[in-house]
Formats: structure tokens, sequence, C-alpha cells
């Protein structure tokens, strides 16, 4: 392919911000804001415990956190998208920065709980994306060995869903030692992990909330928008791939 065949990206590119103009605007001021979702309903749940030790450590490293209580929420599509849970869900989703996925392990995945209220979130509302460009942790909580199938699998739906999906994730094994009565998390190696996780979480929630909407702005889009504007270019071209 010679230089010539290349699109021309000149135009386009010569309007996109720099770095350095990036860092000239102001920054959010506001504590970061987290999102905590959990998979299970059982009364003596270990993820829901996970959730709350989680919220306590991120409060205390500075960050404004909501836990969404899945109670009540109905199986997708089996209600209207204003049902109060739904409804509760979603806009606690585009509040966020920064979401924390807690599920226990199940047959092998995550639970039907968890996946619920992740299939509750859409990927797109008119033309905003509630998940684009917002940070996301995953962990998981399992009753025997430690493996990794659940966050393995909540990563696909992170990357899925445009979430910036951080590096580090924790899987906490035979959760009913892990537990004290009070559902506290005792101090250990899984412990020091979770906490590793979540500073990770703010840390990277602070350094993109700022420039998420240029770090997942694309090419593609950009072009497929600026086009729409007539339609009639658009319009052509798709009636000429449907008939090749």
């Amino acid at each position: 392919m010679n230089a010539s065949d290349l699109p021309a990206l000149d135009a386009d590119f010569a309007d996109r911000p720099t770095w350095a103009k990036l860092n000239e605007g102001p920054a959010v001021e506001h504590p970061p804001r987290i999102l905590i979702l959990y998979g299970s309903l059982r009364d003596r749940s270990y993820s829901r415990f996970l959730a709350l030790e989680s919220q306590r450590l991120l409060e205390r490293m500075g960050a404004e956190v909501k836990l969404f209580d899945p109670s009540g929420l109905p199986l997708p599509d089996d209600a209207p998208v204003d049902h109060p849970k739904v409804a509760e869900l979603r806009a606690l989703s585009m509040w966020s920065e920064g979401q924390v996925w807690i599920s226990p392990e199940r047959h092998g995945a995550m639970t039907g709980i968890m996946k619920a209220q992740i299939d509750w979130i859409p990927l797109e509302i008119g033309s905003v994306r509630p998940t684009q460009g917002k940070t996301l942790a995953v962990m998981q909580v399992s009753g025997g060995s430690q493996s990794f199938n659940a966050v393995n699998a909540m990563r696909v739906l992170g990357r899925w869903m445009r979430m910036i999906t951080i590096p580090n994730q924790s899987s906490v094994a035979k959760a009913y030692q892990e537990f004290d009565e009070a559902g506290r998390m005792k101090p250990s190696a899984y412990y020091e992990r979770v906490v590793d996780v979540l500073e990770e979480l703010f840390k990277f929630t602070l350094l993109i909330r700022d420039r998420a909407d240029y770090l997942v702005d694309r090419y593609s889009e950009r072009k497929a928008a600026g086009r729409r504007i007539s339609g009639v270019e658009e319009d052509a071209e798709i009636l000429a791939m449907r008939s090749a």
C-alpha cells in the first residue's frame, strides 16, 4: 500500500485536542464517584460483605461510593425500563465515574444476579453510552479453591461495554473463612490484594475521568457522525453494499 492509498486524516486530526491542550482545561474537583455491584441475595452474602468492605476502603481513600442492592431487580426484558429498580440502577451507572463488580462464582461463572444487573445497563441511551470511559475493577468470591472464572467473564463484559478495566483483580477463595461473624474481612493476603485493587481503581479513576471523552473518542465514529449530517452519501454506500 502506498502512502497515497491511505485515507486523508490530516484535516480530522488537525482538529483533535493535543495532550497539552487537554491539560489546560479545568480538572474535576469532586471526589471520584464509584458504584459497587454485587451478585448475591443470600442473607450471609460474601459478595455483599466484600462490597461493604470495598465501600469502607474507597471512602477512606476519599471516594464517594454507592452500593446497588439487586433485591427486587426484575429479569432483563421482564419489566419496562421505567421500573423503579431498573431506573435506579441506570441512574447510578450514569452518575458513576468508576465501578466495582463483585460476584460469587457459581457453576464456573458469575451469578445470574450479577449478569442481570449488567444486562440492564444498556450500551447506549440515545447518543450517550452509560459506561463508556468509566473505570472498572472486578472481584470474585469462591466457596472452594481459588479460581478466576467469574473475574475473567466480567472482564469480557467490561470490554464489551467500553469500560477501562484496570489490570489488577481479586479472587477470594474459601470466602467463608475470610469474614468474621459481623461480616468484616479478616486481615490476610486476600485482604491486602483487595486494598491493592481498590487503590488502583481510585488512582485510575482520578487519572482518566477528566480525559475519558478524549481517550474513547474514535476516528471511525467521528467520520460516521459527520457523514450522517446529510445522510445522502452514507445511504448510497449502504445500498451499494446490500446489493453487492
